[in-house]
């Protein structure tokens, strides 16, 4: 074999490789936005899911204070930078969605970690269980939430 086949082979399969990796990295980019595409779609009441999202948020923005917002913050700082805001906000709808129905005048540590569990797929919930045991919080009152 030649120097000229040898590096013609080696830029081959580098561009064979790369080509794969754009591949993977464009079909995950595009299950993430599919998934995004889903959630924005109308429901049979005319909302989509990101819409009640943003109600409850809007309705319940005034419920809050500086404690509860820096809890729900610890509780988020897990997920990678660039998913928190967006985790922020689904878990920050769930518990204003539970705010509203139980017609709670302010929101509360215990609103905010059953709208955490509710919020949050289940192997999130390793995490919650770790940082409440830290924190001293019994989980009593939420393990058939846990368990759900």
């Amino acid at each position: 074999m030649t120097a000229t086949s040898d590096m013609s082979l080696g830029f081959s399969l580098f561009i064979m490789a790369w080509m794969f990796i754009l591949v993977g990295l464009f079909a995950i980019g595009g299950y993430f936005m599919f998934r995004k595409f889903l959630k924005s779609m109308p429901k049979n009441d005319g909302k989509s899911d990101l819409d009640w999202q943003d109600y409850y948020i809007d309705q319940t923005r005034h419920l809050w204070n500086e404690e509860t917002l820096a809890f729900l913050n610890e509780l988020v700082e897990p997920v990678p930078q660039l998913f928190r805001d967006v985790a922020r906000r689904t878990i920050a709808g769930k518990i204003g969605q539970l705010a509203l129905e139980e017609k709670a005048s302010t929101i509360t540590t215990e609103l905010i970690i059953r709208g955490y569990i509710l919020g949050t797929p289940k192997r999130d919930h390793k995490f919650l269980i770790t940082h409440l045991k830290s924190k001293e919080i019994s989980l009593t009152p939420y393990e058939k939430y846990l368990k759900a």
